[in-house]
């Protein structure tokens, strides 16, 4: 997930790719030998509640920095409490590149783990079981995955992984889940990124960010059954995530320009599709459980050339801040760069990933649900994306799957 809009960082990495300073891999791996095993370790002793409830794990997507080739999966098994790194590399012996290069979203839907990955150029199709690789769709500068009955809905830059103040406006492709096969394209706004459905209609947030410092400021509205744009709605610069509450609202969050203009947070009222609120709450990533909105705000500005980190919670349905700090036992001053989160209410716990300094391995927190520290585990580079699943991974017979 990842792009320089996502943070500073990010940028470095666009710069750092247009330089030619990236690496290019050939070949096709055929050995055992040259696998790294996945590696198990255990964080938690305490699961057996988790036994009984209907999420038993997640997969985690490790982003890994730009140019490297370097994203991984890991699972966490909520039965067991084994966390293990980098299952795909083992699953998936004769897969070139293995899962490529940037791994931007991850979701699960269709008995299928779909994991987007945005340099690389495609949607990775695996077994939700199993992280068996089915197929790979073809998508350039692919962003964020969504569904809808019987499709997935792709937004895309269109163009090359460049800053660019032509940049070309994006699309949103649109994947038939049984053929996997995309079916048709919709054109929206410049630099396409997350999108939610909402009442028969894809919202979608354009950031413009290749087109700095002119960026866009809109949201694409599709109507589903025509898949074509039916309404621009005009918001904030630098759109990027995106949350539908239980009302139907979408939450958009803006992340500014990095100087003058902060990040904020937006309601859109999907009846009259107009901002209906707002809040002055920086928001680099948020995840909404019941009524609460978790955020993260982790604020660049080239002003003080600093960060500003915050954690805080919105309750939807009051459209009011009720947490200005949702990690109460101190330990937010022992994550260096937040950069994903999640809840889980069914085992009482949300979850912090920490991506230290972009180029070694991260770090995973669980936490109660009251902010306190239950377990925390090495995760691979640059751990991002949550994707929770009813039923624990389990390793395909590793012996047929290196004969294959």
């Amino acid at each position: 997930m990842i792009t320089y809009y996502k943070n500073l960082q990010m940028k470095k990495r666009v710069y750092i790719l247009l330089l030619g300073i990236c690496m290019v891999w050939t070949g096709c791996r055929t050995d055992a030998e040259d696998i790294i095993p996945s590696q198990d370790e255990e964080v938690s002793t305490d699961n057996s509640a988790q036994t009984r409830e209907s999420i038993k794990g997640f997969y985690l997507l490790n982003e890994g920095n730009m140019g490297s080739n370097k994203c991984t999966l890991d699972f966490y098994d909520a039965t067991t409490g084994i966390y293990t790194r980098n299952i795909y590399a083992e699953v998936n012996p004769s897969v070139v590149k293995e899962l490529g290069d940037v791994g931007n979203d991850l979701q699960v839907y269709d008995g299928k783990l779909w994991a987007v990955v945005n340099c690389s150029h495609f949607v990775e199709v695996m077994d939700a079981g199993t992280a068996e690789h089915i197929t790979q769709i073809s998508i350039p500068n692919c962003r964020y995955i969504c569904f809808d009955g019987e499709y997935a809905y792709v937004s895309s830059y269109a163009g090359p992984v460049q800053i660019d103040p032509n940049a070309r406006l994006g699309y949103v492709a649109k994947i038939d889940i049984k053929t996997l096969q995309v079916v048709d394209t919709c054109t929206v706004g410049y630099q396409p990124d997350e999108l939610v459905v909402s009442d028969g209609r894809i919202y979608v947030a354009n950031s413009g960010g290749y087109r700095v410092p002119n960026y866009d400021r809109t949201v694409s509205v599709i109507d589903i059954a025509s898949f074509r744009v039916v309404e621009t709605i005009d918001v904030a610069i630098n759109l990027h995530r995106m949350e539908v509450d239980k009302r139907g609202y979408v939450w958009v969050s803006s992340r500014g320009d990095y100087y003058g203009r902060g990040s904020k947070t937006f309601v859109i009222d999907t009846k009259g599709n107009e901002v209906c609120d707002s809040f002055e709450v920086a928001n680099s990533e948020m995840t909404i459980s019941g009524d609460s909105l978790y955020i993260i705000g982790s604020e660049w500005s080239y002003v003080s050339n600093s960060w500003r980190v915050t954690y805080k919670i919105i309750d939807t349905e009051k459209r009011q801040v009720v947490s200005e700090n949702f990690i109460a036992d101190g330990t937010g001053s022992r994550i260096r760069m937040p950069y994903g989160v999640a809840v889980n209410r069914y085992a009482g716990e949300f979850y912090i990933t920490d991506a230290g300094n972009y180029v070694s391995p991260g770090t995973l927190y669980c936490f109660s649900l009251d902010g306190v520290l239950k377990w925390s585990v090495r995760t691979g580079d640059i751990p991002a994306h949550f994707a929770f699943v009813s039923t624990p991974w389990h390793k395909p017979n590793k012996e047929e799957k290196i004969e294959e």
